[in-house]
C-alpha cells in the first residue's frame, strides 16, 4: 500500500482552502459527494496531497464535534482492495464503510477502516502493492 493523501476535516472549506493556499498549496476543484453529503477539495504541495473534507448538514456531525478542524485519516492505494481489506482486518482493523465508488477519485472504489490504537484508514483501489 502507498500513501495517496491525508484527509483533513474542516468546518468551512472555502476558508480552509485560503489558509492552505497561503501556505503554498495548489487547490483542485471543490467536489460534492452526494453519497456522503460532504464537500471535498484536494490540495497539493511538494508532492504531498491533502484532502479537505467538509460535512454538509449533520453529515459527520459527531466526528466534527469530537475532532474539530483536524487531520483524521490516511488514504492508501491498494492494487487489490479486497486483499488489502483482508490484510487490515487480520491486523485488528474494523471495516466501517464498505467499498463503493468515490466521485472525487474518478469513481474508483474506496472503503474505510478504524483501529482503536491508530484511528481511521481509507483504502483506494488502484496503485502498486508494496
Amino acid at each position: 500500500m502507498t500513501i495517496h493523501h491525508i484527509g483533513y476535516l474542516v468546518k468551512k472549506i472555502d476558508k480552509a482552502i485560503k489558509i492552505f493556499e497561503a501556505l503554498g498549496y495548489e487547490k483542485g476543484e471543490i467536489i460534492y459527494d452526494d453519497f456522503r453529503r460532504i464537500d471535498l477539495c484536494f490540495l497539493e504541495k511538494d508532492g504531498y496531497v491533502i484532502e479537505l473534507v467538509s460535512p454538509r448538514g449533520d453529515s459527520m456531525a459527531n466526528l466534527m464535534k469530537r475532532l474539530g478542524n483536524s487531520p483524521y485519516h490516511i488514504c492508501y492505494t491498494a492494487a487489490n482492495i479486497a486483499r488489502a481489506s483482508e490484510e487490515l482486518i487480520s491486523k485488528g482493523f474494523v471495516m466501517c464503510d464498505a467499498p463503493h465508488e468515490a466521485v472525487a477519485l474518478e469513481n474508483k472504489k474506496v472503503c474505510f477502516f478504524i483501529h482503536p490504537y491508530m484511528g481511521m484508514i481509507e483504502l483506494l483501489e488502484g496503485g502498486p502493492e508494496k
